[in-house]
């Protein structure tokens, strides 16, 4: 690939990012408008013809792996392992 076909490229990259993060604000704003509406109806569901919105409190549990670490850090060593992963970044 040219340098002026990956410059090419990197500008419609960037283009398409700007536009992904120009709806996802709309979504945002949809969301938070309908979310207020189902506040102040205080409902966590709503439903019309062909469509239905629930907003639920789901209850989650999660182990506190820092908390461990701190509490058993011999175990924690015996039990975490090292990785590596690539990260894709276009400043």
């Amino acid at each position: 690939m040219s340098k002026t076909d990956l410059t090419q490229k990197v500008n419609e990259l960037r283009g398409l990012r700007r536009m992904a993060d120009e709806l996802n604000a709309e979504i945002e704003s949809l969301q938070d408008a309908i979310k207020a509406e189902m506040t102040a109806q205080e409902v966590d569901e709503l439903s019309g013809s062909d469509w239905k919105i629930t907003w639920k409190l789901i209850p989650t549990r999660r182990f506190d792996a820092k908390a461990f670490q701190q509490n058993n850090p011999t175990l924690y060593e015996q039990y975490t392992s090292e990785s590596a992963t690539r990260r894709f970044c276009l400043t």
